[in-house]
């Protein structure tokens, strides 16, 4: 993605500097929820053979309801989430650094890793798909990438999908949205300056939120998440501009925690957010969880989406777990989970890379579980578990290449 050269934007005088997190600080709970959320992402892929009725690489495994529970619960906050973790030290970044290497280090952190996985994971995954389960006469591995991969050859009449051509960037959307996000950052902040919104030596700091504010945005997050599943149902992808890899369905989740990220990175909200208040959302939704798991439900459990009272229903029930679970692992790890060490240290800089090479390390121990007589739930935990600590294994060892560190 191409975007004009930019000067660095002159800097406050330090007394009226915004509150955003100081140069160099690290949050040692907000690393810590970071790895949490690694291991559950991990999970999450673990369990997709198993549970959910979603398109996964791996078909005809036994299913488990209770892991479609999970699927389901998981898929209501934790991108979101991850959206908001990523967002915080944006702010303060681009300040410290200017535009231009801002930018520069965003594009060399997510663009490249982007682009490496996009040449070489997903169209591994997605061949391994084709051998095993369209049923066509094998063909090698580089006409399937030319002619299947990026459909350069012609669309069999009898083609199965998911689409055509088998071009995309599973699950590397999120580093591809991720930088979308801090492109459009950049693009408002200039935009800003230019038109004289942001004065030197003026700073307003912003109150954070609270139940009145929390409940606002689950309304709104309601509201436009179903509008848009009246076009877009859930596990909907779209190409914008034949680029940009999209699920409109869950794009007012993701857009809004991401903006929300920037601004409690602005405004010191990580800091000053009442305990109080986070911990009743929580228990909120860890009720709101307890429910779904108690009758066996998932978005499915509501109906289509579309111009229906299941999809209002389930909108508005997600978008309110999406709140509540955020704000509320917030407040979990910020008031008891803040002690850093080494292996934690380690973890969290190993995560990032962990979420980008550990779908095939995942698929490749499903396919080898495939056909074992496992129930679906012991299949899912030697996945989970496996899966996982290969992944930390392979990041480890990935980022002690010559170079690696400045991209993974």
């Amino acid at each position: 993605m191409h975007t004009p050269a930019f000067t660095d934007m002159p800097q406050p005088p330090p007394a009226a500097r915004p509150p955003h997190l100081p140069a160099g600080s690290r949050l040692a709970w907000l690393d810590n929820l970071r790895i949490a959320l690694t291991l559950l992402v991990v999970a999450h892929h673990a369990a997709q053979a198993y549970g959910p009725a979603d398109w996964w690489y791996v078909t005809g495994q036994p299913r488990s309801s209770g892991l479609a529970t999970l699927s389901a619960v998981d898929g209501a906050f934790f991108m979101s989430l991850f959206f908001f973790v990523s967002a915080v030290l944006v702010p303060g970044s681009y300040d410290r650094r200017g535009a231009r290497r801002f930018l520069t280090g965003r594009l060399l952190r997510l663009g490249v890793p982007l682009l490496a996985g996009a040449l070489t994971i997903i169209p591994g995954l997605m061949y391994a798909y084709y051998v095993h389960y369209r049923g066509y006469a094998p063909i090698s591995y580089p006409r399937y990438f030319t002619d299947v991969f990026l459909g350069l050859g012609d669309r069999p009449d009898d083609w199965s999908g998911p689409s055509w051509p088998d071009l995309q960037f599973g699950h590397l959307w999120f580093v591809q949205n991720l930088l979308a996000y801090s492109v459009l950052y950049v693009v408002l902040r200039q935009t800003a300056r230019l038109v004289g919104r942001r004065r030197p030596g003026v700073t307003r700091q912003r109150r954070a939120p609270g139940h009145r504010m929390l409940l606002l945005t689950v309304v709104a997050l309601a509201a436009a998440t179903f509008l848009v599943r009246l076009r877009y149902p859930l596990d909907t992808w779209v190409p914008v501009l034949d680029f940009l890899q999209v699920e409109p369905a869950r794009l007012p989740q993701y857009a809004a925690f991401f903006t929300f990220g920037a601004l409690a990175g602005r405004h010191d909200w990580l800091h000053r957010f009442d305990a109080t208040t986070g911990w009743s959302w929580l228990t909120g939704g860890m009720l709101a969880v307890a429910v779904l798991f108690a009758v066996g439900a998932d978005a499915s459990a509501f109906g289509p989406d579309g111009a229906t009272g299941g999809s209002a229903l389930w909108s508005t029930y997600e978008s309110g777990l999406c709140v509540a679970l955020s704000v509320g692992l917030l407040t979990l790890f910020r008031e008891t989970l803040a002690r850093a060490g080494r292996v934690t240290r380690e973890l969290s800089a190993d995560s990032y890379t962990v979420y980008v090479v550990h779908v095939p390390l995942v698929v490749t121990l499903q396919y080898l579980l495939a056909g074992r007589g496992l129930p679906a739930t012991a299949a899912w935990c030697v996945v989970a578990v496996a899966g996982t600590v290969s992944a930390y294994a392979l990041s480890a060892g990935l980022r002690r290449l010559p170079g690696a560190r400045r991209v993974l």
